[in-house]
């Protein structure tokens, strides 16, 4: 006999593959596959009657569930509860569940989509033109800052000809997206005008449409630039306000079937650094995307247009950024594709003690993190480095 080895199985796929190696009947691996994959969940917010029948229920069919001390006398108001499992465990308590009163239907509900969302292989994300399907590879959308003060390249393509110029070379370099942007979000910044973001974009996104196939972004919070923007060519919004900025973006992308994605910020680029505590980043971040989802939903954005960005930098410190690559993967339960911009940022710097203009190779191995933990979509400054380094992680994914 040899030492025991941890098999890390994440897909039915692998796991068929691993029962299938020993010579395991195909009955058998039919009826094991989902006992070989294991999750914990999270769910917040649970009433004690909740929180003691959902114990009881995981306990009945072998699985675990963590709850606070005060449930069982309910000497407290509610208890968060983390369930400890197999996917065939879960998927019996949710049955379960649904047999259940005291709203336990919707957490039946709720554990169902968490499920379906994270083992789900494949993901559609729909832009105006392209219904894309994401999880084999991984896109690279480039970064094109038509600002004077942008803290890599600002100014460096705040003429229309250098920006468009760039713009094609970064398609020809493997950009599947080009996300223009004519207000800078760093740290500190301030708002510019209507007027003067409209000054900076338009032209550049006219010219891109004109010139290439590639899809094009565009990073704004003003449903004014996204509409003329989407006349003149755009067919995804990045709103780094998830739309809390203009309560008319989520009418003008429903209206114009743009794909919008939404990133988590607090306050404003001009105050988020002020206040970059948190209990719980992970759970923060997470339930503020899905309650923007859900609010771009109800505003008439389809799902399959969604996608979401945790918002490296943006409110966050060092540690903070750290752990959400870390813990990326956790934000698949929201089910919606996610992207991920850490190039070239200051926490890159912070560690390795480098200014911006030399953070290039730890931009790369922060864009292989992320990757590999669940990123679909890569926002970029130095595409044909940053296509590369996500080719070979895929490749290593699909192996």
């Amino acid at each position: 006999m040899r030492l025991p080895r941890q098999l890390n199985i994440t897909s039915k796929e692998e796991a068929f593959r691993e029962m299938s190696s020993i010579g395991v009947d195909a009955v058998g691996i039919h009826l094991m596959a989902s006992k070989l994959r294991h999750l914990n969940l999270k769910i917040e917010g649970l009433t004690c009657p909740q929180a003691n029948i959902l114990k009881q229920e995981m306990l009945s069919i072998g699985g675990e569930a963590a709850v606070a001390k005060g449930v069982i006398t309910c000497d407290i108001s509610g208890s968060d509860a983390i369930l400890s499992g197999t996917e065939k465990q879960l998927q019996a308590v949710i049955k379960k569940l649904n047999m259940q009163p005291f709203g336990l239907k919707k957490v039946a509900i709720a554990i169902k989509s968490a499920l379906d969302n994270i083992y789900q292989q494949e993901i559609i994300f729909e832009t105006r033109k392209q219904k894309l399907l994401l999880g084999k590879q991984t896109l690279i959308m480039g970064i094109l800052n038509v600002t004077p003060d942008s803290f890599y390249d600002g100014g460096h393509y705040f003429k229309k000809g250098n920006a468009v110029n760039k713009a094609l070379q970064m398609a020809e370099e493997g950009a599947d997206i080009i996300d223009v942007g004519g207000e800078s979000s760093r740290p500190g910044s301030k708002a510019v005008t209507l007027k003067e973001e409209l000054t900076r974009v338009m032209p550049v996104v006219k010219q891109i449409a004109k010139r290439s196939a590639v899809l094009i972004s565009v990073d704004t919070t003003k449903a004014e630039v996204a509409e003329q923007a989407i006349d003149a060519g755009a067919d995804i919004i990045n709103d780094v306000s998830a739309m809390r900025f203009d309560p008319n973006m989520a009418r003008v992308c429903a209206k114009n079937k743009t794909g919008v994605i939404l990133m988590h910020m607090r306050g404003t680029p001009a105050t988020m650094q002020m206040d970059i505590h948190y209990n719980d980043i992970i759970s923060d971040i997470f339930n503020y995307l899905a309650e923007r989802v859900s609010f771009a939903v109800k505003g008439g954005v389809r799902r399959e247009r969604i996608a979401i960005d945790p918002g490296i930098g943006f409110g966050k410190n060092i540690e903070g950024n750290l752990e959400i690559i870390k813990r990326l993967s956790e934000f698949n339960a929201i089910g919606r594709p996610i992207v991920i911009g850490t190039s070239r940022k200051s926490f890159i710097g912070k560690v390795l003690g480098l200014e911006t203009k030399d953070r290039l190779e730890g931009s790369i191995a922060t864009i292989a993190a992320s990757v590999l933990n669940g990123a679909h979509i890569v926002r970029v400054h130095d595409v044909k480095e940053a296509r590369m380094a996500a080719d070979m992680v895929d490749a290593i994914k699909k192996s």
